[in-house]
């Protein structure tokens, strides 16, 4: 009798139901085109956005839930997918559950996170190369979330993938981690900045796009940038979004079911 097989997509999760429909949900639907023969479920890490949605009706279980619910369906090898950018505190915790749990399955594979390796990291910086071009006048400042966790070393790792690209109009900061803001507006004044284009390198637009980056209020990063003299525009869209992002999760998991 062939084992039962199933695939696990785990997100921080978001609140904001187009954007969980649309970007935490488009990459999720990439996958499960990609294995349609395998049952799919989910689960979401931030107990906050667990309860919030529970309060409007959508249950989502948690992630160590989520395994008791495969192993109690008599799943025996479990492809466990996460949408995580970083390898960071919060893929620490995934990595400790699927540890904890692995003992339960006779294979329990965890996918790195997206941005867990070089090739990820040249892929994803390729993506934004690609769509948005260089416009005279116009500085792209991507930004993620930022960590203390060492994981945080992506962003100038992206960095670096932009400069050797010639694409000194592209900048990466973090609203938590380093550089924040103060640090690239020294960099936005070299380059003769006329106007700034804010991507959110986040997989989805939840809070801290409509906040941090796109809020009235006066420390959000529009209010702030439009304050030492730039017009901004804010990408109110996460990357889950884009198909070549989706494209690169699918990559993900083809790497979860090699044999």
């Amino acid at each position: 009798m062939e084992e039962k097989r199933a695939l696990l997509t785990v997100s921080f999760g978001t609140a904001a139901e187009e954007a969980r429909q649309e970007e935490i949900g488009g990459v999720e639907e990439a996958l499960r085109r990609r294995v349609p023969e395998l049952p799919f479920a989910r689960a979401y890490t931030s107990p906050t956005i667990r309860r919030i949605l529970a309060n409007r009706g959508i249950a989502v279980p948690s992630l160590e839930e989520a395994l008791e619910e495969q192993r109690a369906a008599g799943i025996g090898r479990l492809y466990v997918l996460t949408t995580h950018l970083l390898p960071g505190y919060e893929y620490d915790a995934i990595a400790a559950a699927a540890e904890q749990f692995r003992p339960r399955f006779s294979d329990l594979r965890l996918s790195r996170p997206l941005l867990g390796d070089t090739d990820m990291v040249r892929a994803l910086a390729q993506v934004v190369l690609d769509r948005w071009p260089e416009q005279p006048g116009r500085t792209i400042v991507l930004v993620g979330h930022g960590t203390a966790h060492p994981g945080n070393l992506v962003y100038p790792a992206l960095q670096g993938m932009f400069r050797l690209a010639g694409r000194e109009d592209v900048l990466v900061g973090t609203v938590e981690g380093w550089p924040g803001l103060e640090d690239l507006l020294p960099a936005l004044r070299r380059r003769g900045t006329e106007r700034v284009l804010l991507v959110p390198l986040l997989l989805t637009a939840g809070t801290h796009v409509r906040e941090d980056l796109a809020g009235e209020e006066p420390d959000s990063w529009k209010s702030s940038l439009e304050r030492a003299g730039y017009p901004v525009e804010v990408v109110l869209q996460g990357l889950g979004r884009l198909p070549q992002v989706q494209e690169l999760y699918v990559r993900r998991l083809e790497q979860l079911l090699e044999p």
